[in-house]
């Protein structure tokens, strides 16, 4: 496949847009964080209290176990306790230097954290380290994205999917920047894989409708709209999306309920204040 150019950005955690001008109105791409946010696969535990003090105890007596404060720092991380996560994630590296899915989970944090000289160092190094680990490449081409390093982010997607990854994230955020280039077709099919891969997840969807909507394919766009707000109803672009294919038939009280709703959910979102604006009344 045609590998891309350029300097804009993309996505997958934490909403943002894309502007896709169609018909003279405004796109607007969902892109969030995908599917149970970002921690490596390593990471089984949840971030609950009880969890949280099982695995202390785990720790408690075995305080030599690296997993052991790899996994809690997981769990710290998914409670958003950044800097508990940090700390076992650090004593994790020190008890196993070669831990590199420690170095994949601390670069998230780091991310958080807003260190991304840091967290593009620890992703770096799990790479080092095991240059078959699909997550790294997944959150260093996230760390690349945001930067707006699209040519970098592309190459570490598409690294992880020649790993044969089945995290749909790859699928998804290479999908979006083919969708940034205009290559629709590409990034159908990017966003269908993502689909069979978390078929809990809205924001494929919204990527996939968006990519037939400017192949002027309204029909199926709008039904994965409409399954976007069916999987998950608090995502504003998934009401916006299909408050704009309401709009394109003319159904101006429907835009407007949708646009609404949109703007109900977020109330800085753009393509639905301007929605609002052009529908309502």
């Amino acid at each position: 496949m045609q590998a891309v150019t350029g300097d804009r950005r993309i996505f997958w955690r934490g909403p943002a847009t894309i502007a896709v001008m169609l018909s003279g109105l405004a796109l607007a791409a969902c892109q969030t964080g995908g599917p149970a946010g970002e921690l490596t696969k390593i990471d089984t535990a949840q971030s609950s209290s009880e969890n949280i003090a099982s695995l202390s105890a785990v720790i408690a007596r075995n305080p030599q176990d690296p997993e052991a404060y790899n996994v809690r720092g997981s769990a710290y991380g998914r409670g958003g306790k950044y800097r508990e996560a940090l700390q076992d994630f650090d004593t994790a590296i020190q008890l196993r230097p070669n831990f590199y899915q420690a170095y994949a989970n601390r670069a998230l944090i780091h991310r958080f954290m807003g260190n991304q000289a840091n967290a593009l160092s620890d992703y770096n190094r799990a790479v080092q380290l095991n240059p078959n680990y699909d997550a790294a490449y997944i959150g260093r081409g996230n760390l690349y994205r945001k930067a707006g390093r699209v040519q970098e982010a592309f190459n570490d997607f598409q690294k992880a999917i020649q790993l044969d990854t089945t995290d749909p994230r790859a699928y998804h955020n290479r999908g979006l920047i083919y969708q940034q280039q205009r290559q629709h077709a590409y990034a159908i099919e990017d966003f269908s894989t993502a689909i069979s891969l978390a078929p809990e997840a809205a924001e494929p969807y919204n990527g996939r409708g968006l990519s037939y909507l400017a192949t002027n394919d309204e029909e199926n766009a709008f039904a994965d709209f409409n399954m976007a707000i069916k999987l998950d109803g608090n995502i504003a672009e998934s009401w916006a999306n299909q408050a704009l294919i309401y709009e394109r038939r003319g159904d101006k009280a429907k835009a407007a309920r949708s646009y609404s709703q949109a703007a109900r959910l977020d109330p800085n979102y753009k393509p639905a204040i301007e929605g609002l604006a052009r529908t309502r009344g």
